[in-house]
């Protein structure tokens, strides 16, 4: 089913969040990288990686949202979730998709005020990003996006493996929602 319905996620939401875990995992092992290679030829090399990566992260985050507001409902919540759980994984979500946001933002601002635009095409040459106003957001983000997400995915494992209900299960493909606990 693309929709999602009651009980699990559509084949449209699994699919955008499973290749934005991906792209943005691959963010994260070019940025840091290109950060320890600092004024090195690999800086570009990671950069030319960065950038675009992080423009499809951006389209597909924006085409997620698209799709909740205009054609998807989320699943109902597990019973045997308790609230504060439940509420606690809202504002983890909300606050994964302001970061995101804040990352492009950031992002876009460190490529047009450096000018590094034509490194990405294997031309120019690389400035000092950390001088910028727009690194401490980025780089920042990148930290507190990280320690958020280490949060997400530990929640989905402990749901997972120790309370057995379900909710990994519900974001991934089957048409079986019998191992999703009401």
């Amino acid at each position: 089913m693309l929709k999602s319905h009651p009980e699990r996620y559509g084949a449209v939401i699994v699919t955008l969040h499973w290749l934005t875990a991906i792209l943005i995992l691959t963010l994260f092992i070019s940025g840091f990288s290109a950060v320890a290679n600092a004024g090195s030829p690999d800086e570009s090399l990671f950069l030319r990686i960065h950038v675009p990566v992080g423009i499809t992260v951006l389209v597909l985050t924006v085409a997620r949202l698209a799709w909740w507001w205009l054609a998807d409902r989320k699943p109902l919540p597990i019973a045997s979730v308790p609230r504060w759980q439940e509420g606690l994984a809202r504002a983890v979500h909300v606050t994964l998709y302001l970061i995101l946001f804040a990352m492009f933002g950031s992002g876009i601002a460190l490529m047009a005020l450096s000018g590094a635009g034509a490194v990405l095409f294997g031309t120019g040459t690389l400035p000092d990003f950390t001088t910028l106003t727009p690194f401490t957001v980025h780089g920042g983000g990148a930290i507190l996006l990280l320690l958020l997400l280490v949060l997400h995915s530990g929640a989905a494992l402990y749901h997972h493996f120790i309370r057995h209900d379900g909710i990994f299960a519900r974001m991934w493909y089957s048409r079986d929602s019998s191992n999703v606990k009401r």
